[in-house]
């Protein structure tokens, strides 16, 4: 088993180092296609490994090498596989494939074809690191590994000033949110003097509550970043400007899970905590209404995709704060399905329309783009939580949770978003697929092949996933606690209903709206709309406060080493020359100046000893 281990850790790596030697060369299709067999490979290893858990094996513990021996630190490169490694292994690594091979036909105009393929590979292997680290350590050097990749393929086109910009922003909200994860690692090695989560969560009883709130926090800002959690939420949108299939990888598989991720394996330590966990679910409910509201509004296809992900995430972080660790992560893995379908059904609608994202300027692509279509409205019934869709058991499971908890705002919050959700993936479906022509390309076309392909299985999972609830809830109590809502069976039907009818209302309002012409212009005046369209003008305060401010201080830093720093350096460069300058007469060839300087320089060093041996001769008597 540790060969099929490294198998699936490994192999992504091999596609990227692949395709290295050709990064900067034409198009070869050979990287794209060897790239998705390594991903091919390290999905079967997967398989292999989830069915081997599965069937109650023992969680698979291997150690690659010595990492870091210095006094008492030891860090071994050791890899762990549980039951909650291999769902997110699987989980990875199938949404990649389907990625990787949608991304051969996705990119296939692209001149940077080979460097994509690197990237994305890479970008896989270091989440791979992540979740199957058996150390804090290891997870952060994956941790910062997809950090990396995510600002390469976030401004993959870097000649547009908005994807360098995005790139940046990316980058830099995660760093500020890594220094208090970084810290938090710190403060679990001075307490518990290991990093190893086996001898770290079984001995979290030991410390005080004050140290594993510190903890608990600290690791949680990391989350925030990783995951786009408010207020470190900015960098999510704009992130739409790397190529889509990145926006498919970002949002189900890999970077913003990570946060999801770190908090369910840290579960001992949270669930000593429980108003920290509390906090969590408070801003995760939060979250999951903001995001929702301001993809009420927005007209680019991608972004509202992007704060649909964003409301997901804060339903998986009331789940987790509420202890309810295996629905969070049964939420991810079914999530990830429908959303990388939504993100890849929109790279199919953005080639279709040139690259064109403003939704109200679409209509009637239905008949030419059929089986997108179909495809993009199984993945927005399943964002919904429409029965017998996968996203209908893992978000009911989270309702369930927030009302079995006594978490009756939380609860109301959700079944909000839960409404607001249904209305804007519908929205997003009529205002793209149905309706009258607002635009004017003549002849919209369908996808390669291949590429409709690559996104069947994640639309059969979309539906179906679901269904291995009970299933999924026994294999992963092998390593996480068990949450139960206990609750009545009328009162769980009744929740059920409300929550089916909330989402039926949502989509039936955005179907019914928008096909007798959607709201009126006026709507578009008002100082809601305005507020919502300009991001609660969050956007605009960051400006003001960190980037404005930048700019005025790099001003006067700039004033500063032009008027003095400058000042000082030249003036020590004119008195040298002029030194210079006027000395050059010694070396001008005349013997007799030269004569002249050589006598008085020896007058000048007598008259020096003189002065010297008079003082020391005043001293001595």
């Amino acid at each position: 088993m540790e060969v099929i281990l490294y198998s699936a850790l490994f192999a992504p790596l091999v596609g990227s180092c692949f395709g290295i030697p050709f990064a900067s060369k034409e198009k070869f299709i050979g990287v794209g296609v060897f790239a998705s067999l390594m991903l091919g490979v390290s999905f079967i290893s997967s398989l292999l490994l989830f069915i081997y858990i599965f069937q109650g094996g023992i969680a698979l513990k291997v150690t690659l090498m010595d990492w870091i021996s210095a006094g008492g630190l030891y860090i071994p490169f050791g890899f762990l596989v549980d039951s909650v490694s291999a769902t997110m292994m699987l989980v990875v690594t199938l949404v990649s494939l389907c990625v990787h091979v949608y991304s051969i036909g996705y990119m296939s105009h692209d001149r940077s074809f080979n460097r994509f393929f690197v990237y994305l590979s890479a970008f896989v292997f270091s989440m791979l690191i992540l979740v199957m680290s058996d150390n804090f350590a290891g997870l952060f050097i994956g941790w910062e590994g997809v950090g990396l990749c995510s600002w390469m393929l976030i401004g993959f086109w870097y000649e547009r000033n908005s994807a360098s910009f995005a790139a940046n922003e990316a980058f830099i909200m995660n760093r500020i949110a890594d220094l208090g994860m970084l810290l938090g690692i710190f403060l679990i090695y001075w307490v518990f003097g290991s990093l190893n989560y086996e001898e770290v969560l079984s001995n979290v009883y030991e410390a005080p509550k004050e140290i594993l709130i510190a903890m608990g926090v600290l690791l949680f800002i990391g989350a925030m970043g990783k995951s786009a959690q408010f207020p470190l939420h900015t960098w999510l949108a704009d992130a739409m400007e790397g190529p889509t299939p990145v926006s498919a990888l970002i949002h189900a598989a890999t970077m913003v899970t990570a946060g999801v991720y770190l908090v369910i394996r840290a579960n001992p330590l949270y669930a000593m905590i429980p108003e920290i966990g509390f906090a969590i679910a408070c801003l995760g409910a939060f979250v999951a209404v903001f995001a929702a509201t301001m993809a009420l509004v927005n007209r680019d296809l991608k972004r509202i995709i992007a704060y649909s992900t964003l409301s997901q995430l804060g339903y998986m972080f009331v789940a987790a704060g509420l202890e309810a660790y295996w629905i969070a992560l049964f939420h991810l893995a079914t999530h990830a399905f429908f959303k990388s379908l939504l993100f890849l059904g929109a790279g199919n609608v953005m080639h279709a329309m040139h690259d064109k994202l403003d939704i109200t300027k679409m209509g009637s692509l239905y008949a030419p783009l059929k089986y997108t279509a179909i495809l993009m409205i199984l993945a927005s019934i399943a964002l919904a939580g429409i029965y017998p869709f996968s996203g209908f058991f893992s978000k009911d499971k989270i309702l369930e949770a927030a009302f079995g908890s006594g978490a009756y705002v939380l609860y109301v919050a959700l079944l909000l978003g839960a409404f607001l959700t249904a209305f804007y993936s519908f929205r997003l479906i009529m205002l793209v697929f149905f309706g009258d022509k607002r635009h004017d390309e003549s002849h919209p076309h369908e996808a390669y092949s291949y590429m409709l392909y690559a996104m069947l299985p994640l639309g059969i999972l979309a539906v179906f996933a679901g269904f291995f609830e009970k299933s999924f809830h026994h294999f992963i109590l092998q390593t996480l606690p068990n949450f139960e809502a206990n609750l009545e069976s009328q009162t769980l039907w009744t929740l059920i209903a409300v929550a089916l009818i909330v989402a039926l209302s949502g989509i039936g309002f955005a179907i019914f709206k928008y096909k007798s012409g959607g709201f009126s212009p006026k709507w578009q005046e008002t100082f809601v709309y305005k507020v919502l369209s300009h991001q609660y003008y969050i956007p605009a305060f960051y400006n003001w406060l960190f980037i404005q401010n930048y700019f005025r201080l790099s001003k006067v830093s700039w004033n500063i080493d032009k008027s003095v720093i400058d000042f000082i350096v030249d003036m020590i460069a004119r008195i040298l020359q002029g030194g210079g300058v006027n000395m050059r007469f010694l070396q001008g060839g005349n013997l007799s100046k030269m004569l002249k300087v050589m006598f008085f320089g020896i007058v000048a060093l007598l008259v020096l000893l003189f002065i010297f041996y008079w003082e020391v001769a005043w001293i001595i008597f």
